[in-house]
C-alpha cells in the first residue's frame, strides 16, 4: 500500500512526533489513531518468542506465551550452517506473524571475549566473521516473513557487570576488526529493520547518545535504513541520544523522554527536522510490518521437530576414544539430573516458556539395557553420599557409563557474569569417583558457555550439547545412539583453565573496562601465544572421517580489490554419512602490521555419502586480507604473500596455497624527526634512505672512510638490507639520534624530511 509518509508528519502534532520516539508500554509503540498509524508490538526472543503482557519485564521474570525454544546462538552457531541459521528464523518469522509481532528482538552478536560473560548463550561467537555469517541468515529468515529484526547489542557490551554504566574502552582498529564486522555485515547484506544500542558507554560516550557510533559508522559508512532503539533502559540523555541517531526510547518513559523532546524543540535546541526524520524512520518500520502482515498458524509440534533437527546439526563431539555411538545391546547407565531435567536455555531477556520439552530420559526410557540413577542434582551443588554410591554400583555393573553434566540455572544468566569456569564441585567430584570404578565414561555437557574439565584425560568421549532448546534431550539421545552423525563444530576456544583467556585481567571491571587484548580475542590469542588449549575454534569431530586434497586458487597474483576462489576436495572415506565444516582461514606474510597468525574467513558445510568426494568452492573478497588503519581511517591490503589454509579447525589446517597480492594502497608516512630507521626500511619508497642513514652510521660506530661508504653503496641493496640493517638497535634508532650524533644538523634533518615527504606523496 502506498502512502506518503511525510505527509503523515507534517499533520501530527509536536506532541505525537516527540510520543512516537518512545514506547506507550513496555513492548509496545505508540500510534495515532486518528492519523491511522497503528501501534505495534516488539517482542524478546533470539532463538523464539517470549510475547508477554503489557506488565511483562525485560529480565524474563514473569512468564509469556507458550511458545518454541529453538537452540539458542551458542549452540545454533556450532552449525556453521547458514541454510540452517535461515530456515530457523523463517520458523520464528511464522511465529512472530502468529502472534501479531512486528519486531523481534534479536540476533545478539556481541564478541564472547571471556567465557565469565553471564550473557554469552545468547552470542554466537568469539569470531566476527562467523558471527555476521550468522547474524545475516537470522535476519533474512525472520525478515523473509515480513517481521522486522533488532540485532543487537550495538556495541562493545561484553560483559553484564555494571552493564549500565561501565565503559568499554577499546582502539579503534580492535573496533572495526572485532566487534564491528558483525553488525557490518549484517547491515550491508540483511539490512535489519532495527538495530538496538547498547547499555554501556564507549570510550566514555554512551552508546544511546554516540553520533560517531550511531551516524558516522552506522548510517553514513555502512548505510543502515532503519531505526535505532535502546536497550530497555539504555537512554541517559534523551534529546543527545535523538540528535546522535537513536529514533526510539523502550520502554515508555512515562513521558519523561517525550517532554524533554519537546522542549527542546521549543526553545530552539533541537531542530524540530531530527525529530520528523527520526519519526519517518520509525514509521517506514511500522508501515512495512502492517502492509506484510498475514494470517499465520501456529504450528508448534512442526516447530519442535525443526528445533530438534537445528541441536542435531549443531551439538559438537570433542573427544571420542571409540566410545560412541553407543549400540542398543550394551549395558548402559546414565546419571546425572540432567538427564531427565535438562538445562536447555538461559535465563534473562531470551526466556522462553516452552510448550513442551523433550529429555533423553523421555526417549531411553524403558529401553532394555538402560539404567539411570539420579547421581547429583540438576540445580544445586550438593554432594550426596547415598546418590554418589549408587550411581558408582550402576557404573560398575555397566558396560559404558554416560554422566549427564552441566551448569545449574543459577551459574550463568543474563544480568550478572560468571565467577569461573567450575563445573559444580558435586559433578566433577562424582565424575571422578565413577572413573575409578568404570573407565569407559562418556560426559555429556549442558552449559551456555565453556567449563573446565578435571577429567578430560579419562573421559573417553565427551559430547557438548550446549543449551539445546527446548528438543534438545532427544538430539541428545539421538547422537549418542548414532541415529545422527554429529556435524557441529566450537565457536569459541575451550582453554584449559580461566587464568588462560587474554582477558583475565581485565574483565568484570566496574567503571573502565580495558580492552588490552585488543585484536587477540579467542584463537587469535591463543594461537598467537602458542598457548596448548582444551579444545580449540572450529574443532568437531564425526562418526566418519574426512580427507582434504587438491587445494587450487582461482589466481594465484590478485590486486587489492579482487576476489579469489579457493577449491578443494572433501572425500568421506569412513563407512557412514556424515557432514564437515571447511573452514578456511587466511594467514598474513606480508609483516606490514602486528596480525594474528590467522584468522577465519570462508566456511561451507558438505554433505557426503560413504566414499563420496565433493569439491568445495569459497570465494573470498577483498576484506578477507584487510586490516583497518587508523592512518586511512579504512581498511588496508599490504602487497606480499597471504598464505590460504583450509583445516578442519583452527588447530587442524589440512592444506594451504600461497596468493600474492599486488596493492595500489599506500599507507602514509608520517615522517617526522622520531620516525626510526626500521619504519623507513619497511616502506619500498623510503628504503634507500633508510641504508643512506644505516650506512652513515657504520661510519660514526665503526670508522668507515669515505672510499669504504663508497663501496658499500655501489652494492646492491638487497645484500645491504641482509647486513647489519637488520640488526634491532639500527631498526629502533630515530633520525633524531643523527642529528645527536652529529652526522647532520637539525634544519639539514627537518629539511631532509620535507624532501622525502615531496618525493613520496
Amino acid at each position: 500500500m502506498k502512502r506518503d509518509i511525510s505527509m503523515l508528519i507534517k499533520e501530527m502534532t509536536l506532541e505525537e512526533k516527540a510520543g512516537m520516539c518512545s514506547g506507550l508500554d513496555f513492548w509496545h509503540l505508540k500510534g495515532v489513531e486518528r492519523l491511522g498509524i497503528p501501534s505495534v508490538m516488539v517482542s524478546d526472543g533470539p532463538h523464539g518468542l517470549r510475547k508477554q503482557d503489557d506488565s511483562g519485564d525485560h529480565l524474563g521474570i514473569n512468564d509469556s506465551i507458550k511458545a518454541v525454544c529453538f537452540p539458542p546462538a551458542c549452540l545454533s552457531a556450532c552449525s556453521f550452517d547458514r541454510e540452517l541459521i535461515k530456515e530457523m528464523g523463517i520458523q520464528i518469522g511464522k511465529e512472530a506473524q502468529a502472534e501479531n509481532l512486528s519486531v523481534m528482538l534479536g540476533p545478539a552478536v556481541n564478541i564472547k571475549r571471556s567465557p565469565l560473560c553471564g550473557r554469552n548463550f545468547e552470542y554466537y561467537s568469539e569470531d566476527p566473521y562467523l558471527s555476521g555469517e550468522m547474524a545475516v541468515a537470522c535476519i533474512q529468515g525472520i525478515q523473509s516473513q515480513g517481521v522486522g529484526t533488532s540485532i543487537k547489542h550495538f556495541a562493545a557490551n561484553n560483559q553484564e557487570y555494571n552493564r549500565l554504566s561501565c565503559s568499554s574502552e577499546v582502539d579503534e582498529r580492535t573496533l572495526r576488526e572485532i566487534y564491528f564486522p558483525a553488525f557490518e555485515t549484517a547491515v550491508k547484506k540483511a539490512q535489519p529493520k532495527t538495530v538496538m544500542c547498547s547499555y554501556n558507554m564507549i570510550n566514555g560516550v554512551y552508546s544511546s547518545e554516540n553520533p560517531w557510533l550511531l551516524t558516522d559508522v552506522l548510517r553514513d559508512e555502512w548505510g543502515f535504513k532503519g531505526y535505532v532503539m535502546s536497550d530497555w533502559g539504555a537512554v541517559n540523555e534523551r534529546v543527545a541520544g535523538l540528535k546522535a541517531g537513536l529514533e526510539l526510547e523502550m520502554p515508555s518513559s512515562n513521558g519523561t523522554g517525550d517532554m524533554e523532546i519537546i522542549n527542546a524543540v521549543k526553545d530552539g535546541t533541537l531542530d524540530e527536522a531530527v525529530l520528523d526524520r527520526a519519526v519517518e524512520r520509525i514509521l517506514n518500520v511500522v508501515f512495512d510490518y502492517i502492509d506484510n502482515r498475514h494470517n499465520e498458524k501456529l504450528e508448534l509440534e512442526a516447530d519442535h521437530e525443526e528445533a530438534k533437527h537445528i541441536a542435531c546439526e549443531s551439538m559438537v563431539l570433542l573427544k571420542n576414544e571409540e566410545m560412541l555411538p553407543l549400540k542398543k545391546e550394551e549395558k548402559v547407565a546414565f546419571v546425572g539430573g540432567f538427564f531427565k531435567t535438562p538445562r536447555y536455555q538461559g535465563g534473562g531477556s531470551s526466556h522462553i516458556n516452552s510448550f513442551k520439552v523433550d529429555s533423553a530420559w523421555n526417549c531411553l526410557n524403558g529401553e532394555k539395557n538402560v539404567t539411570y540413577v539420579e547421581g547429583f542434582s540438576a540445580v544445586d551443588d550438593v554432594y550426596d553420599e547415598n546418590l554418589a554410591k549408587e550411581a558408582c554400583e550402576a557404573a560398575k555393573n555397566a558396560d559404558k557409563v554416560v554422566i549427564f553434566a552441566g551448569l545449574p540455572d543459577s551459574f550463568e544468566s543474563e544480568g550478572y557474569d560468571r565467577k569461573h569456569m567450575h563445573l559444580p564441585d558435586c559433578q566433577n567430584r562424582l565424575i571422578s569417583e565413577i572413573a575409578k570404578v568404570q573407565p569407559n565414561l562418556v560426559v555429556v555437557l549442558h552449559n551456555g558457555s565453556p567449563v573446565e574439565m578435571p577429567w578430560l584425560s579419562y573421559a573417553k568421549a565427551i559430547l557438548e550439547a550446549y543449551l539445546g532448546g527446548q528438543a534438545g534431550g532427544s538430539a541428545v539421545a539421538a547422537i549418542l545412539y548414532g541415529d545422527v552423525n554429529p556435524s557441529g563444530k566450537l565457536a569459541e576456544t575451550f582453554p584449559y583453565k580461566l587464568a588462560d583467556n587474554p582477558s583475565y585481567f581485565n574483565f568484570a571491571c566496574p567503571k573502565k573496562v580495558e580492552y588490552h587484548e585488543g585484536l587477540y580475542v579467542g584463537y587469535r590469542y591463543y594461537d598467537k601465544k602458542e598457548m596448548n588449549v582444551a579444545f580449540p575454534f572450529g574443532h568437531g569431530l564425526s562418526y566418519t572421517t574426512f580427507e582434504y586434497s587438491n587445494i587450487r586458487l582461482s589466481a594465484d597474483r590478485i590486486t587489492e580489490k579482487d576476489t579469489v576462489k579457493v577449491s578443494l576436495d572433501i572425500k568421506n572415506t569412513g563407512d557412514v554419512a556424515g557432514k564437515e565444516v571447511v573452514q578456511i582461514y587466511v594467514k598474513d606474510n606480508t609483516g606490514v602490521c602486528s596480525r594474528p597468525v590467522k584468522e577465519l574467513k570462508g566456511f561451507e558445510k558438505v554433505y557426503l555419502e560413504p566414499g563420496e568426494t565433493k569439491t568445495v568452492e569459497i570465494c573470498l573478497d577483498s576484506r578477507s586480507f584487510a586490516w583497518y588503519s587508523t592512518d586511512i581511517n579504512g581498511w588496508f591490503t599490504g602487497s606480499g604473500e597471504y598464505e590460504i589454509l583450509a583445516g578442519a579447525s583452527s588447530r587442524d589446517i589440512r592444506l594451504s596455497a600461497v596468493l600474492n597480492i599486488e596493492s595500489s594502497q599506500i599507507l602514509p608516512l608520517n615522517l617526522n624527526i622520531n620516525t626510526t630507521i626500521g619504519e623507513l626500511m619497511s616502506n619500498d619508497k623510503t628504503k634507500k634512505y633508510a641504508i643512506k642513514f644505516q650506512r652513515q652510521l657504520d661510519t660514526f660506530f665503526n670508522g668507515l672512510d669515505d672510499t669504504d661508504i663508497q663501496k658499500e653503496d655501489a652494492q646492491e641493496e638487497d645484500k645491504a638490507v641482509g647486513d647489519e640493517m637488520s640488526e634491532a638497535t639500527t631498526a629502533s634508532t630515530p633520525l633524531r639520534n643523527l642529528v645527536g650524533f652529529g652526522i647532520y644538523k637539525k634544519e639539514e634533518m627537518l629539511a631532509l624530511i620535507e624532501e622525502i615527504k615531496i618525493e613520496n606523496i
